[in-house]
């Protein structure tokens, strides 16, 4: 009976306590989320633009791209003309014809001049990106030193055109005079862990484009697979690859590729990394790996290049013949990183090969050597080369190489300080890696804008050492279904960081641009995935 009434008790309180109105603390009001407006706002900020509250329309049926009557002319900026004429009037879009006020001044023309020539051009890490930008009716004026500033200008251009909600198409009177902040502006792709396919690799490089990043960072094969199709090597992808039918680069697929990168002004550097992250070579390369041992027994497990043989230094001098032959940039990513001296260790042929070269027992003395041989290869063929953060540490002597800074030693700031002190050349990553799976990615793109590549304690001639950075998107777990909506809009944070003026920090300006460039991209066609509750005049379909 005691515990019956204990019962009663229980359930007497808890009818008074939902029967009786309970205090709201700490409870928001409900807000109705608005729509993120398109006002013309750019991303990355220029380094200098004035807009006036003077205003004019555009007309599809009226307005046009035209060469300057002394510019250049090449196919880089006719293509370009086609696909900016399309973004802007939505060809394939929204099927809205958008009105002209007749009270209002109309901009028919955008008259372009290319002061170099520019047929069959390639970018190049000393590119000129620079441009001026007037928009005032009826003609505006867009001037740049080469095709890439003019394929800068014309993103800047489009985005300052919006949008009303009847339809009508506004720009206001606008200066632009403006350049990148770093030549190196990188996205990393992982195509080894997973397969991506074209398109999605199509996709990233528009979204790229619309932000101003300037090289694909191809890190196409890894452990996991070998997906690219090498002429000298066919047996690599062959055995190499996790289906050399369907997961493969082929030499077209990778042409494709360079020239679709090439038309927005986009360098392809690809990453054939070693002595480690080369599982996936051993099946199609016999001999390249090591032999583990279990004491004085070949264990049947395989690791890293075998630094000892004349024959792993005679394939990589024709593979990377190859990637010379194929990628046109003057770059190539060679890796070093994550090297692991077990297998070494374990090799009784390695100790004596130690023991002949007066290495003693310091493996890093070995991971030396065969860097160097793999970077005098890649000097003796007319390529220069970039490399992780490791072969710097590691004592490398020529200063012409660009290292690459991936992890915190103790600090980002404290690896750009010892390494840039040596007069290194360096590229910013780590603080960079947006493939780590967030459940708010409308607070962490904060952190990406506000990592400065420069900010450290140096010089400024160290400060100057560092060219650039790039946002990484590793593939672990990351493939074409979720590539594009977990890079973008967050990498948008890193393309202003690395472009704009480095005194560009208000966040909540940056804020307000974000959410006009998601929703922009998603009217271009990509699943950018938002920031916050909202919503665009436009959504992805």
């Amino acid at each position: 009976m005691a515990v019956l009434s204990t019962i009663q008790c229980v359930f007497s309180v808890v009818l008074v306590l939902f029967a009786s109105p309970l205090p709201c603390l700490n409870v928001r009001a409900y807000q109705r989320p608005v729509m993120v407006q398109q006002t013309g706002k750019v991303l990355p900020k220029p380094q200098m633009m004035t807009v006036s509250a003077e205003a004019y329309t555009l007309a599809m049926s009226s307005f046009k791209f035209t060469y300057g009557s002394s510019s250049e002319m090449c196919d880089i900026v006719d293509q370009a003309f086609r696909r900016y004429y399309d973004l802007i009037f939505d060809v394939d879009g929204p099927k809205k014809a958008p009105k002209v006020p007749e009270s209002m001044a109309e901009l028919t023309v955008l008259q372009v001049m290319v002061k170099e020539p520019c047929k069959g051009a390639y970018p190049s890490l000393e590119s000129s990106e620079n441009y001026t930008l007037t928009v005032t009716a009826p003609m505006g004026m867009l001037v740049a030193d080469s095709a890439w500033g003019v394929l800068r200008g014309l993103e800047t251009f489009s985005q300052l055109i919006y949008r009303t909600d009847d339809g009508t198409m506004i720009i206001n009177k606008t200066t632009v005079d403006d350049f990148p902040r770093f030549a190196h502006r990188g996205i990393l792709l992982d195509t080894s862990r997973h397969f991506i396919p074209l398109k999605y690799i199509k996709q990233n490089l528009d979204a790229m484009a619309y932000n101003k990043f300037n090289v694909f960072h191809w890190h196409i094969v890894d452990d996991q697979s070998f997906p690219y199709q090498s002429v000298v090597f066919p047996d690599l992808s062959a055995k190499g690859a996790f289906n050399p039918y369907t997961h493969l680069y082929t030499q077209e697929d990778v042409k494709d590729v360079i020239e679709y990168s090439r038309l927005r002004g986009i360098r392809v550097v690809p990453e054939f990394d070693t002595p480690g992250h080369t599982a996936s070579w051993g099946a199609g390369l016999p001999g390249f790996l090591t032999p583990c041992y279990d004491g004085s027994t070949p264990n049947g497990k395989y690791y890293a290049a075998n630094p000892m043989l004349n024959t792993t230094y005679d394939y990589m001098t024709k593979l990377l013949q190859e990637v010379k032959d194929v990628f046109p940039d003057k770059h190539v990513h060679l890796g070093g990183d994550e090297v692991n001296f077990n297998c070494w260790k374990s090799n009784p042929d390695i100790t004596k090969f130690m023991e002949k070269m007066g290495f003693g027992t310091d493996y890093s003395k070995l991971e030396q050597y065969y860097i160097k041989n793999i970077l005098d290869i890649s000097t003796s063929i007319g390529r220069d080369y970039i490399v992780w953060q490791e072969v710097l540490d590691n004592g490398v002597q020529d200063k012409s190489t660009v290292g690459e800074v991936w992890f915190e030693n103790p600090t980002i700031q404290a690896v750009l300080e010892r390494l840039t002190a040596k007069g290194y050349r360096v590229l910013l990553a780590a603080g960079w890696y947006l493939n780590h799976d967030v459940y708010n990615p409308g607070t962490d793109w904060a952190d990406f804008y506000k990592l400065d590549p420069q900010v450290f304690n140096g010089t400024q001639a160290q400060k100057d050492l560092v060219i650039g950075g790039e946002a990484c998107m590793w593939g672990e777990y990351v493939d074409g279904t979720n590539l594009i909506a977990r890079l973008w809009p967050r990498a948008s944070a890193v393309a202003e960081r690395l472009w704009s003026n480095k005194d560009v920090k208000n966040m909540a300006d940056a804020t307000v641009r974000m959410d006009e460039q998601r929703c922009r991209m998603v009217r271009r066609g990509l699943n950018a995935e938002p920031l916050h509750p909202g919503f665009c005049q436009f959504e992805y379909d």
